[in-house]
């Protein structure tokens, strides 16, 4: 079976790779990079690492098709990064926290069901295809929820908030699905009368 014969419904294989974004590609500045994990933490506390404190965690690879919501899809790419998994250990959620919100540069944002959140082909890249991620690619750091579509996988991932509700980020807020399944094809918040009660 080819890539082609495995795409979800209204989607094509282009050219390349189109790269597609809000705003400007944030100049990367390790000395004053963190992520942060905070909101409804286990423990009530944030959580904060510095760049080579990420750098350093253990990374996985994941080879996962890559879905733009504009209907293109990249097969086969290959990416390397820390599990949402393994980071959910070193700083683990209250039991009653549901979503987490993706926070990026400039207040970007995209809310994820915890499920996808924890998906084991979710992780935060580092390294695409072997190469470290380029700056209009996210780097130093993406999201990367392979079987969504591809607004999910934020890009210069800065901080995850723990949520004990759910609430929208920025493409959500401006009608874009609230779950984002592209073999449901939920492009937009319109086709929304198919989340559950």
């Amino acid at each position: 079976m080819g890539p082609e014969d495995r795409l979800p419904p209204g989607q094509y294989v282009p050219r390349g790779w189109p790269v597609l974004h809000y705003g400007p590609v944030p100049k990367f500045r390790p000395e004053r990079w963190d992520l942060r994990v905070y909101g409804a933490t286990e423990a009530g506390r944030e959580y904060r690492w510095t760049w080579p404190e990420v750098a350093a965690m253990p990374h996985a690879k994941v080879t996962a098709d890559f879905h733009c919501v504009t209907k293109f899809t990249v097969p086969d790419v290959g990416w390397e990064g820390i599990l949402t998994a393994a980071l959910v250990r070193l700083a683990p959620p209250a039991g009653e926290a549901t979503h987490v919100m993706v926070w990026a540069e400039y207040g970007y944002s995209a809310n994820l069901r915890m499920t996808d959140f924890l998906a084991e082909t979710t992780l935060l890249a580092t390294r695409r295809d072997g190469e470290p991620l380029a700056p209009d690619h996210g780097a130093p750091l993406r999201m990367v929820v392979p079987h969504l579509y591809a607004w999910k996988s934020v890009k210069w991932v800065r901080a995850i908030e723990y949520l004990t509700v759910d609430r929208r980020g920025f493409w959500e807020e401006r009608g874009y699905h609230n779950v984002a399944d592209p073999w449901r094809e939920q492009r937009y918040s319109y086709q929304e009368d198919d989340l559950p009660a």
